[in-house]
């Protein structure tokens, strides 16, 4: 088509479009470009605006590393990690869900660790906590025998891959539910945790006046057979960013109780002080049992990074 005015820009390209022989490829792209195009027309946007935009998409992809993740981290600042999340889940968006973001931290092959290890697998300092959870169907049965990844940061506020200081693994394992559908597990209890800022989504929390700090969590992978695999994050109840999670993850049916004990003994003899407890319960839908490739593959160098935290402008 030879283009006579702006708007045959768009029939153009929807026209080309028809030559795709993938129907849900099709569909996709033709609602991307309506919907791009729309955006550049509403927005008005400008040559030295557009240029711009590409360096920032450039740039995203050039920060995504073995160990670090950009385009993930932005597209949870913009909500729409969550989004798609919950479009997917319970009853494609009509019901609550315990799923909830993957984040950019998962890592395949974490240790098979027995029910009620623990995953401290380096010097790790932190209240220690213990944690029991429970995986059902949607009738409200134990599904045994399904494969739960758990992973969260030190009480320092670092994944292991980003912390050069901490074991390799440490604070991951994997473990595989009972008969009564449950795991448990010992830790230290995770710390809330500035995301980093380096980058694109730096510079977007800037402009916006927004901090950068995500509320404590524990985070669940369960996978089974017949049953659609589910990410989760379990976020701290006494966390004073809850309500303004920098990634939108927040949703009530994952916020955790957990329970300090100061005066109870723990259920582990080497433990004097005060503890926490966790207990948490997740419903898990049929489905596809596949595994997302992970964001990151491998475990960062050289010193530990600097967690910087900004402001949140009233």
């Amino acid at each position: 088509m030879i283009i006579e005015s702006q708007e045959d820009v768009t029939k153009a390209v929807l026209a080309e479009l028809e030559r795709a022989q993938d129907p849900r490829f099709k569909e996709i792209m033709a609602v991307a470009v309506r919907h791009l195009h729309a955006f550049v027309r509403e927005a008005k946007l400008t040559e030295v605006e557009f240029h711009k935009t590409c360096a920032v998409i450039a740039k995203l992809g050039q920060l995504t590393t073995a160990s670090h993740n950009e385009v993930v981290l932005i597209s949870g600042s913009l909500g729409i990690s969550s989004l798609v999340c919950l479009l997917n889940n319970g009853d494609r968006g009509q019901t609550e869900t315990t799923a909830n973001l993957m984040g950019p931290f998962w890592r395949m092959g974490s240790p098979a660790t027995a029910n009620g290890g623990s995953i401290v697998r380096s010097p790790t300092p932190g209240t220690p906590i213990f944690v029991n959870a429970w995986v059902r169907d949607q009738a409200g049965r134990a599904v045994p025998n399904a494969e739960v990844d758990v992973w969260h940061t030190s009480s320092e506020g670092f994944y292991e891959n980003q912390d050069p200081e901490q074991g390799d693994m440490n604070l991951r394992g994997k473990f595989t539910t009972d008969a009564n559908g449950q795991i448990s597990f010992r830790s230290v209890k995770p710390a809330g945790y500035p995301i980093p800022l380096s980058g694109p989504v730096g510079a977007l929390l800037r402009a916006q006046g927004r901090h950068n700090m995500r509320p404590a969590h524990v985070h669940f992978m369960i996978h089974k057979p017949g049953f659609k695999t589910q990410f989760s994050q379990v976020y701290s109840s006494d966390d004073p960013n809850l309500e303004t999670d920098v990634q939108f993850g927040v949703t009530r049916a994952l916020v955790g109780q957990y329970v300090l004990h100061s005066d109870e003994p723990a259920p582990a003899d080497d433990v004097s002080g005060p503890w926490y407890s966790l207990d948490h319960h997740f419903v898990i839908e049929p489905g596809d049992a596949t595994l997302p490739k992970p964001p990151i593959t491998g475990k960062a160098g050289g010193d530990r990074p600097t967690l910087e935290v900004l402001e949140r402008r009233a």
